[in-house]
């Protein structure tokens, strides 16, 4: 009777979440030719063309660097040298013994420079200057054939780096230019064109979006090397859990990655024609435990680019226990911006006359008491918390000689 009686109250927590599922369509365009990043809670999209840009420099500390590659239009990146003379005899006929580099597509400023034979992928650090200083000689391979040598000189919160392309017989004059981190203070990359000599924009604000849609290497094994795929890598500042499941949502005792590729490519396959599956279901939680759970409907290929996913925001349901007499609690949002919190009950299972919410300061006062109804059913209240400084408090869910406490932060 207990398994029953859960699974209706988890039908009805179901219920009211699918109510409020929004279907998304976007497009990369034929051929991909547009990378899409979304943001959940505020269903905004935008829109860079995928070629626009040749390498990305993580721009978010003095302290932290990284260089990517656009492996998205298939430039590949070779290190030909490690050594900063290597870069004077560069030969484009020696290429079947450079070493081939990739991005990760795991951490984003795991990029393919960050590959490189050096302790800093590009060059090694100098504890007199603080500065990262290049040693490694790379080479860009575009797809239409052409060859671009690279060297990253200096980097100390801005990347320093020439580069040459080959014309068939001689490299090109030298371009030696600079990004600085502070360039776009509020993205997480810098983006740079070798095609037309100067800093784009590649992507919206670090807080805008949530993942994005685009082309990217990934290794499969088997077969045991690297292939191009579409799919989504998200945002460093979010989390994603994946799960297999048919049923109501449920954002608990899952395994959120910091890992950018959860979502990743495989939610799709390509057997004659494109394969949806719907269960694998996504789940990104940001920062203050807001919660979405998404899932994808539609995908057409490069024809068009076009791609279907519906999400709903699941975070009510986040920390969600059952006691041990089938009674269950939670409460968001957790951390609380503006002092009002939203907690879920279901007393389908209860028989006591005394069910309660109070809330303690670390120093065991009870500050806050409100009591509930004893009737039975699924409920959802919300708690003006607003009297209450900031801080952490504990909140204790009594129903009967039955209770469950909870960390609450007030912000």
């Amino acid at each position: 009777m207990k398994k029953l009686i859960l699974s209706i109250s988890v039908s009805l927590m179901a219920t009211l979440a699918l109510a409020q599922e929004t279907t998304v369509n976007l497009s990369l365009g034929a051929g991909y030719e547009n990378e899409v990043y979304y943001k959940l809670s505020d269903e905004t999209s935008s829109m860079y063309l995928a070629a626009d840009w040749d390498l990305a420099f993580l721009r978010t500390s003095i302290f932290d660097l990284g260089v990517r590659v656009n492996d998205g239009i298939g430039i590949k990146v070779y290190e030909v040298a490690d050594t900063p003379a290597g870069y004077e005899t560069v030969d484009v006929t020696n290429q079947g013994s450079w070493v081939e580099l990739y991005n990760s597509d795991t951490e984003w400023k795991d990029g393919a420079f960050m590959q490189g034979s050096a302790s800093f992928g590009f060059g090694e650090y100098n504890p007199a200057t603080n500065h990262v200083e290049g040693t490694i000689i790379f080479v860009l391979e575009y797809q239409d054939g052409t060859f671009r040598k690279l060297f990253i000189e200096d980097y100390f919160g801005a990347y320093t780096f020439k580069y040459a392309t080959w014309d068939g017989a001689n490299w090109s004059a030298d371009i030696t230019t600079t990004v600085s981190n502070t360039s776009n203070p509020d993205a997480i990359f810098n983006y740079y064109s070798l095609e037309t000599d100067s800093e784009v924009i590649g992507e919206p604000n670090a807080t805008d979006w949530d993942f994005v849609f685009r082309k990217y290497n990934t290794y499969l094994d088997p077969p045991g090397q690297y292939y191009n795929v579409t799919g989504a890598l998200h945002n460093p500042n979010v989390t994603v859990a994946q799960n297999e499941e048919t049923g109501a949502p449920n954002p608990n005792g899952l395994s959120y990655l910091e890992a950018i590729n959860t979502i990743g490519y495989d939610w799709k396959e390509f057997t004659g024609t494109w394969v949806i599956d719907s269960d694998q279901k996504y789940y990104v939680k940001y920062e203050d435990n807001t919660v979405f759970r998404l899932y994808f409907t539609e995908f057409e290929g490069s024809s068009t680019g076009n791609l279907t996913f519906v999400f709903e925001d699941v975070s009510g349901l986040l920390g969600l226990e059952t006691l041990s007499n089938g009674i269950t609690f939670g409460m968001s949002p957790n951390p609380s911006v503006n002092k009002t919190v939203d907690i879920i009950y279901d007393l389908t299972e209860s028989n006591s006359d005394l069910n309660q919410v109070d809330i303690y300061d670390l120093n065991g006062r009870k500050v806050f008491a409100v009591a509930l109804s004893n009737t039975q059913g699924f409920y959802s209240n919300t708690l003006d918390l607003s009297a209450l400084q900031s801080g952490v408090y504990v909140v204790r869910f009594s129903s009967g000689n039955k209770s469950i406490s909870k960390k609450l932060i007030l912000n």
